[in-house]
């Protein structure tokens, strides 16, 4: 059997040499973060994620450990679970300072919107975030999928979606009062 590090050495210039190093490790790497995440999509972005930074990385991978890429990997996952984890608390933290949390928080509207006013609002919104919603809630992809579809990266795909979803809801909180 081909060891771990040698598939990364071949994967320098052979992209199907990096999916079986995805396909031995992905099932493990989806554990560790639905673990630690608690949450399946969160899961699967961590994941995705993971192992988009060690194929950004896999020119620099050095065999410590006979062969294996384990603890490699393991290493990058809990870097990106880290650093979702500290992105969380500042856009949280920021929120908070704008005064957004307490209006996302509010109870839901009392008035299902109109397929009229759900079109007139979406055309306000810019283009990025219009197609990220559609791509979400209409096409119903996951994160990792808008992201693609998009060409940007989950979080960002995350935070399209978000700000879309934000400026509907205000829009329909105000057109309520």
């Amino acid at each position: 059997m081909t060891t771990d590090a040698e598939l990364l050495r071949r994967a320098r210039t052979d992209v199907h040499a990096f999916r079986e190093l995805y396909d031995r490790y992905a099932a493990r790497v989806f554990t560790f973060h639905r673990r630690r995440a608690r949450d399946v999509d969160a899961a699967h972005d961590l994941t995705a994620e993971t192992f988009a930074r060690a194929w950004e990385s896999r020119k620099r991978f050095r065999d410590e450990s006979g062969g294996s890429a384990g603890p490699w990997l393991f290493a990058i996952a809990r870097h990106v679970l880290g650093t979702s984890v500290r992105r969380g608390r500042i856009e949280q933290a920021a929120c908070a300072r704008l005064g957004v949390l307490e209006r996302l928080d509010r109870e839901p509207a009392t008035v299902e919107p109109t397929e009229a006013w759900l079109d007139e609002a979406l055309a306000e919104l810019p283009d990025d975030q219009q197609r990220a919603l559609e791509l979400r809630f209409v096409d119903d992809l996951a994160y990792a999928d808008v992201a693609a579809s998009l060409q940007t990266t989950p979080g960002a795909a995350r935070v399209r979606v978000h700000r879309g979803l934000a400026a509907l809801r205000d829009r329909l909180t105000r057109e309520e009062r």
